[in-house]
């Protein structure tokens, strides 16, 4: 939910793909993807999260989106006005994508025809890092004609797994359940939920440098990358960053502030992953109404 803000010199030289997906995310997907490694040593897992990196198939240029904002003129806020090439240290014909999807394939036994989608971007409608798994329809869903869920689809959302990285650190399982009380059988999405701050009350959860410090007098090597993981991850998004500066993909602007591209939602569609955006997170919802309740008193001050 923010932009470059003032760091856009910095940003400009190295865009959202070296910036964010082909380090962070591409740890996450090794994570997400691996198998089970033999211990919990770092070593052992270091050893899977490279196995998976290894066989991650070059990226078609049509699979891959890009991006870059510009200014919401309709905006009240001064700063959601202000598009990426506005920023004083960006170049005003700058090429670099604040907003990128690319999606992966893994050429293995357990995820052939598996989907991997990564997606990041600036200044967009909110600011989060998640893991979501989408589990596909079942054939001959009985609940599809359910006219109370009808989507233009005819369709119920489908169940997902999501992994809140941050904030507010959670795993929840959104499903589709009746609507209790409801002497019909309405459907509604709900969520089975595990929400760190709230199971673990007066725990501090260390933030990613905390951990890795943390790691450093432990003797820990397992959040640390190793030269071979870096290679392959360099290996699997080179490519595309050299189509990117020949200008083979096209840049497609979006406002500050957005949900993001149409276009990238569509290319995530034509490999199976629907979004609806039908459903909000309890817990979001929750720290939603608490900011606006706290503003309200602020403005009453």
């Amino acid at each position: 939910d923010i932009g470059t803000q003032g760091r856009g010199g910095y940003f400009d030289e190295f865009g959202i793909i070296r910036d964010v997906i082909q380090n962070h995310l591409m740890q996450i997907l090794s994570i997400v993807a691996m198998e089970k490694p033999n211990s919990t040593k770092g070593e052992d897992i270091r050893d899977e999260k490279v196995k998976v990196l290894r066989s991650v198939l070059p990226i078609k240029p049509e699979d891959v989106v890009i991006g870059q904002y510009v200014g919401d003129k309709d905006s009240k806020d001064p700063e959601r006005q202000q598009g990426y090439l506005d920023d004083k240290g960006v170049p005003k014909d700058s090429t670099t994508p604040t907003y990128a999807q690319v999606i992966l394939s893994i050429n293995n036994e357990r995820w052939a025809g598996v989907p991997f989608i990564l997606r990041a971007g600036k200044a967009l409608n909110e600011k989060k890092a998640e893991i979501r798994i989408q589990f596909r329809d079942s054939p001959g869903g009985m609940f599809e004609e359910d006219a109370s869920q009808q989507d233009s689809n005819h369709k119920l959302a489908r169940d997902e797994l999501v992994i809140r990285v941050q904030p507010n650190e959670a795993i929840y399982l959104k499903v589709n359940t009746k609507r209790p009380g409801d002497m019909g059988f309405s459907i509604e999405e709900t969520e089975l939920d595990l929400t760190y701050g709230q199971r673990y009350e007066g725990v501090k959860l260390p933030d990613a440098y905390e951990r890795l410090i943390l790691d450093v007098f432990m003797g820990s090597k397992i959040n640390f990358v190793r030269s071979d993981e870096l290679q392959e991850a360099w290996r699997i998004v080179d490519p595309i960053l050299a189509e990117i500066e020949k200008k083979n993909i096209p840049m497609i602007r979006y406002k500050f502030g957005s949900f993001g591209i149409r276009e990238a939602f569509d290319a995530a569609a034509k490999h199976g992953y629907i979004f609806r955006g039908t459903y909000v997170w309890k817990n979001e919802r929750s720290a939603t109404i608490a900011n606006e309740e706290q503003t309200k008193a602020e403005n009453k001050k």
